[in-house]
């Protein structure tokens, strides 16, 4: 079904034959993963089952760097599925979110009776603390640092619901902002920027907030159906009585209102992340925070607007999300690809939403950054001839896709 969708659009087409005749190599390179430890070959596995979009990314990356970013994220991952799982107690949840980063050092801990999705890296955290532990000491220390300040933070709010916008902020940086501000931590120890560019905590501030609060407005429905709420009362009471109250059809039009004031919210952090990824110098690693970036700007333009959100799952197409894997390789193609879809939004902002000022205003403002340097992306055009071979090829190819299909699945605004 998502190979039909993509038939409008030839570009993806053409972008996922490439794909899978090899263009992937030049989106992440294969691991030779004969030569890894059976341990970090596991640990990879482990990435690539629960964030095939952050194993995607995170092949762009070298060697150690490469090793110490999968374990960062594997740790956080299991500190993460500790704080998602509704059937752990909350006072045993709150001790062990404060007291996971003692976990990484002590080589038998762990946690066997999570029912959450990923709960094999609890069950198995001694293959991840064993390879954390055979990190170079200079990330160690960063992960560890960084999983301390989040299980405190997670704890923080296993007793407070998230009410205000700061609130919603403050949230947003315990659970993604940290991390973030862990990955530029372990680009600055591995010297492959400017030191300074690598320990920009308002960047990694931003980034997290970009990040997580689009992750937010994704799982609305799912959070909801496992009682949990993170979107800010602050906001959404003003459109209704209960936060529920926005998956019931007769509530649409508010839902929607809501929706988009806290996407509006969400772009309001474009701005920043531009201003740093243009910082970059090292290929690889503006290519790891360049993707991420551009698969959330397109995932809001997908969500505005969109009664789907409050329906069911709402994902970019496979095929959009192959191209912009390929297509985020400098800074002037990002500022193109976020223009793009900068203009999605403003085409289907309504005149009577109530935010629609606000939401003009600050594509206004990614615009001024973007038109200077950039011309819009078509994501539809391609000449005559390469449309018809694109469309013919893709008749003949489509179980030849499959595989792609597997691997760019996930590859969209999560974690």
């Amino acid at each position: 079904m998502d190979f039909i969708r993509s038939l409008g659009y030839p570009k993806e087409i053409y972008k996922l034959l490439r794909f899978k005749l090899g263009g992937y190599r030049a989106v992440m390179p294969d691991l030779d993963r004969d030569s890894m430890r059976q341990s970090l070959q596991t640990c990879y596995r482990y990435l690539n089952e629960t964030s095939r979009s952050y194993a995607a990314v995170i092949q762009v990356l070298d060697g150690e760097l490469r090793d110490a970013a999968c374990i960062h994220y594997l740790v956080l991952r299991a500190l993460d599925t500790v704080e998602d799982d509704m059937t752990i107690s909350l006072e045993s949840k709150v001790a062990t979110l404060r007291n996971f980063h003692t976990y990484l050092y002590d080589p038998e801990w762990k946690f066997a009776e999570s029912k959450e999705q990923h709960r094999q890296v609890l069950k198995d955290f001694p293959t991840i603390s064993l390879e954390f532990r055979n990190l170079a000491v200079v990330y160690q220390d960063v992960i560890a640092d960084i999983c301390a300040k989040m299980g405190e933070g997670m704890a923080n709010f296993q007793e407070n619901k998230v009410d205000s916008l700061k609130q919603w902020d403050e949230y947003c940086i315990a659970a993604t902002g940290l991390f973030a501000l862990g990955l530029c931590h372990l680009v600055s120890a591995s010297e492959l920027e400017d030191g300074a560019v690598g320990m920009d905590i308002h960047f990694a501030n931003t980034t997290g907030l970009f990040l997580q609060k689009t992750n937010i407005i994704r799982d609305y429905l799912q959070d909801q159906l496992e009682g949990r709420a993170f979107w800010p009362r602050e906001v959404w009471s003003k459109y209704a009585k209960k936060l529920s109250d926005f998956a019931k059809p007769e509530n649409i039009v508010p839902a929607l209102q809501c929706l988009n004031e806290l996407i509006t919210n969400a772009l309001n952090h474009v701005p920043d992340v531009l201003r740093y990824l243009s910082r970059l110098k090292n290929k690889r690693i503006f290519r790891f925070f360049a993707i991420p970036h551009v698969m959330a700007i397109a995932t809001l333009a997908a969500f505005y607007n969109n009664q789907q959100v409050f329906k069911g799952v709402v994902k970019i197409r496979k095929g959009q999300t192959v191209t912009l894997m390929m297509d985020a390789t400098n800074m002037d193609a990002v500022r193109a690809i976020t223009l793009q879809y900068m203009e999605e939004i403003y085409q289907k902002i309504p005149p009577s939403d109530p935010t629609s000022g606000k939401t003009q205003h600050i594509i206004s403002s990614i615009r001024s950054l973007c038109l200077p340097n950039a011309s819009v992306v078509s994501h539809k055009y391609l000449p005559p001839i390469y449309l018809s071979c694109a469309v013919l090829l893709a008749a003949f190819s489509y179980q030849y896709l499959g595989t792609v299909s597997q691997v760019s699945e996930e590859l969209h605004a999560s974690q």
